[in-house]
């Protein structure tokens, strides 16, 4: 039932990882309600069929002559229509957990639902009229191929049929990307702990996509008009699938944070992603309450400066005696509802009125804290790590980059730098 070679038994592995993590995803997405783990089961599984095609070749299934050769012919391995709105709707379901696909979103998949149901067409006729009615045999390929497939060989289909999947995933890709730079705008905004949800693997497996897509595409045009390539030449395009299975697995299935406070939605749309995103954010504090002046749109205006200054030493207040920077994953919204304002209106006066974001804004003070404990003596005995989460950050190394990326310099450089004045100092 299969031959094992270089070949064949080098993509099993990966074709087994993607069924297997997908059954998996596809069963935790079940019992948690996770679309976005139901779209990546999805995702692994068009990329394994796809990557069964050169499997199940190289392991003599078109060579066998019987059943198995003709489901070589007749099985739509080919996915590429599918696999980018696959993909842009698993970042869309990642970043949003109020994302329901449903209504127009169904146009994204036209064309690959109008190649299924040609794929559905040429199997019924071949085998359902031509075969089981009609009880003629197949007369191409040593028996094994109908008479509607044998023509289709002859038309330029599948090259139209891949030109449009590849153009359609690199459109996907580059449009997913554009959005996580948007995605990771709104993380700055909202979260003052991004690090868990940041999902900078996803940003190098749309590279990947792109990249792997673009030499696939470049394969298919030098086969096509300039010099056929081999099934040997060709199996290295399906390695690259392998590989992607494997990254995907693996990241997908280590993506298990809860993240029910993330409503990232891309600057499309009637309603920009602040607007949408602060709407969203506005519900985890139902006793919030607007301040009169959260329509004031020109902050140039008297009053709305005179408010505006008025609000941002009320949060600056707020920030040295109440000291909310210690809960490692405030967010926008609980700082909100602790001010009693929305977050519309406190994301303006973060930025307008401190001039940062609400990541750079919070951690500032966590850092400060930080540094504060170091020179304490006091905290001599502390170790970096204990200084991290005293002063509100949940991680060392989340500690470390964002006293880099604030200070310029590591919190051990400063430690070793305070271990030499009397008095001060903290183990690294």
């Amino acid at each position: 039932m299969f031959s094992f070679n270089l070949y064949s038994s080098l993509l099993l592995p990966f074709f087994v990882q993607g069924v297997v993590v997908s059954g998996v995803l596809g069963w935790r997405s079940r019992r948690e309600e996770s679309a976005a783990d139901a779209w990546l089961a999805l995702l692994l599984l068009l990329f394994a069929v796809r990557l069964a095609q050169w499997m199940l070749g190289f392991a003599g299934w078109y060579d066998a002559h019987d059943g198995r050769t003709v489901f070589m012919f007749y099985f739509p391995f080919s996915n590429w229509l599918a696999v980018g709105p696959v993909l842009y709707f698993y970042f869309r379901s990642l970043t949003n957990q109020q994302f329901r696909f449903g209504g127009m979103h169904w146009r994204h998949f036209l064309p690959a639902l109008l190649y299924l149901g040609w794929r559905l067409v040429v199997l019924a006729y071949d085998l359902g009229w031509w075969h089981g009615w009609r009880g003629r045999p197949f007369f191409a390929h040593f028996g094994t191929k109908g008479p509607l497939a044998a023509w289709a060989d002859g038309q330029p289909i599948d090259l139209l049929v891949g030109i449009v999947g590849y153009a359609l995933v690199l459109y996907y890709a580059v449009r997913t990307l554009r959005e996580y730079r948007a995605y990771a705008n709104y993380l700055d905004d909202n979260f003052s702990d991004t690090h868990q949800i940041r999902f900078r693997w996803l940003r190098n497996v749309l590279i990947a996509v792109v990249v792997g897509t673009s030499i696939t595409l470049l394969f298919a045009l030098i086969s096509d008009f300039i010099q056929p390539l081999d099934y040997y030449q060709a199996w290295y395009d399906y390695l690259f699938t392998g590989l992607l299975i494997y990254y995907l697995s693996i990241a997908g299935l280590l993506t298990g944070h809860r993240l029910a406070s993330l409503r990232f939605q891309p600057p499309t749309g009637t309603a920009s992603s602040d607007a949408v995103a602060s709407e969203a954010l506005a519900e985890e504090t139902p006793e919030a309450v607007p301040v009169a002046f959260d329509s004031i749109k020109d902050p140039a205006t008297t009053e709305a400066a005179e408010e505006l200054t008025r609000w941002t030493a009320r949060l600056l207040q707020h920030m040295e005696t109440a000291r909310p920077y210690l809960a490692p994953e405030l967010t926008l919204g609980q700082l909100a509802a602790q001010l009693r304002t929305n977050t519309s209106w406190l994301s303006r006066v973060i930025n307008s009125g401190c001039g940062q974001n609400f990541n750079d804004f919070t951690n500032e003070y966590r850092v400060r804290e930080a540094e504060r404990r170091l020179r304490d003596p006091r905290f001599r005995h502390y170790t970096l790590l204990a200084v991290a989460l005293e002063a509100g950050f949940n991680s060392k190394s989340t500690f470390n980059r964002v006293f880099r990326k604030l200070r310029g310099t590591t919190p051990s450089a400063v430690a070793k730098k305070l271990e030499a004045e009397p008095g001060s100092g903290a183990k690294p």
